[in-house]
């Protein structure tokens, strides 16, 4: 009898667990078509909403070109800036490469901050001049350009029903049809004219050259002993370099990126660092070791980062601002000239707390910007200038600043003190009055950020 029972049993459990299989399997087949049609749903929004942001883009510029009021375009402006930016923002969310979408990108940066600038020209009560004019109708045309394409890519998308191929995501072939749409409309967007102008996404901005650096181009072997030298030859147990891209001399300041592997760290543990290709200086060190066990204080973490830039050639440096996360403090220091603070000549440091090393370097801004500068006394004095900031401001300091303002640099008072109960910085030009800046500076137990 219980062998009989036996032989029944095994098969009977068998086939329970073979049931169970084939329900957990239709439950997980149900759930990953469920997924997907999330998936397919969210992306189809996605590029509906794109489409028609753009569209919004592309009406408000024509409206701009053929509007005579500065009320009228300054409405205008605000719309092309709020819906540039929703593109954007719904652009970062699709799944492509970051390169197939560069100059689309770029494109919608420079739409939204040149409206923006055009607004506070007619702030200024300036009327459009020809050179904008010409520059409006050049973002028109390219917005009806990535108008076009985005609906042929949208129809090529819903003809291939987007998302097929269950349990890889994104179909292969659709991911091309969207990288290779992207990329044809990337090129046509490089083909607009550059826009100049004084905002910070212009093109004479973005494509400005260090004027910081000095000496002749160096090959890859002399920036590596640029390198070991600059992180100490001693403190060095290997070093390897980071395959070149091919877009590497298009950067900024054109570099080239090492891995160092320091002697008292575990072999697999690098530091990471950027050498300039002009006169083999290092522009930036990130070692990303942990810190235990905090010693020392903020101040004390400050005087090491001083030191350390006095030591590396920095002279004239004066400390701004800090924030201090995990045991470690990231420190602003900038340029002082003629008891001019230089706000564009920055260089960052960062200090583990629990034994005092330089964990962190990034001197990009300073080597982009630094120069001797001639910028002349101040025409106003600071009597005049204090009159051109709220009265019920309660001012805890005044000194002369340079602050950037596009491709120019803007000799200002900067007033730091208090409005109600928060903490701001104005700045008023030194030349003219205007007020050119405001900042609220947020202070908690981590140090201060400014907004």
């Amino acid at each position: 009898m219980d062998n009989k029972r036996r032989h029944w049993i095994a098969p009977t459990v068998l086939s329970l667990l073979l049931i169970v299989a084939l329900i957990w399997g239709y439950n997980q087949n149900i759930q990953k078509k469920q997924l997907q049609t999330s998936l397919e749903n969210h992306y189809q929004r996605l590029f509906y909403d794109i489409k028609k942001h753009t569209e919004n883009v592309q009406v408000s510029l024509s409206k701009a070109l053929l509007a005579t009021t500065k009320e009228r375009n300054v409405m205008n402006f605000t719309q092309i800036v709020s819906e540039a930016n929703s593109a954007q923002d719904k652009l970062n969310q699709l799944p492509i490469q970051h390169a197939d979408n560069n100059k689309i990108s770029k494109f919608l940066t420079q739409a939204s901050d040149y409206a923006n600038y055009l607004i506070d020209r007619h702030l200024a009560g300036e009327d459009i001049t020809d050179e904008q004019r010409e520059a409006l109708r050049g973002l028109q045309m390219n917005s009806a350009t990535f108008n076009g394409e985005l609906a042929n890519l949208h129809q090529s998308l819903m003809e291939s029903n987007f998302m097929v191929g269950m349990g890889q995501g994104i179909d292969e072939a659709n991911e091309n049809v969207l990288s290779t749409s992207l990329v044809s409309l990337d090129k046509q967007i490089g083909k607009s004219p550059e826009l100049i102008y004084d905002g910070p996404f212009s093109d004479q901005i973005l494509n400005k050259k260090p004027v910081g650096l000095s000496g002749s181009q160096v090959d890859i072997n002399q920036a590596q002993q640029a390198a070991v030298d600059f992180f100490g030859r001693n403190r060095v147990a290997g070093i390897e370099a980071f395959e070149q891209g091919e877009n590497a001399d298009d950067l900024r300041i054109p570099s080239y990126t090492f891995n160092l592997y320091p002697s008292n760290q575990q072999k697999d543990f690098a530091v990471y660092m950027g050498v300039a290709k002009q006169g083999g200086t290092v522009l930036w060190m990130e070692n990303p070791r942990p810190a235990v066990n905090k010693t020392l204080t903020v101040e004390q973490g400050q005087e090491k980062a001083l030191e350390y830039l006095r030591n590396k050639g920095f002279g004239s440096m004066e400390p701004n601002y800090s924030l201090q996360y995990d045991g470690i403090v990231l420190y602003n220091f900038v340029y002082k000239q003629d008891d001019v603070t230089i706000y564009p000549d920055l260089v960052k440091v960062k200090v583990a707390l629990d034994n005092g090393e330089i964990v962190g370097f990034d001197a990009s801004p300073y080597y982009l910007n630094h120069q001797e500068r001639n910028f002349g006394r101040p025409e106003i004095d600071v009597d005049t200038a204090r009159e051109r900031v709220k009265t019920d401001f309660d001012i805890d300091s005044v000194r002369l600043s340079l602050i950037p303002k596009g491709v120019n640099e803007i000799l200002c008072y900067e007033f730091k003190g208090k409005y109600g109960d928060a903490d701001f910085i104005v700045y008023i030009n030194a030349k003219n009055g205007a007020e050119e800046q405001i900042l609220q500076l947020i202070q908690n137990e981590n140090g201060t950020l400014t907004f």
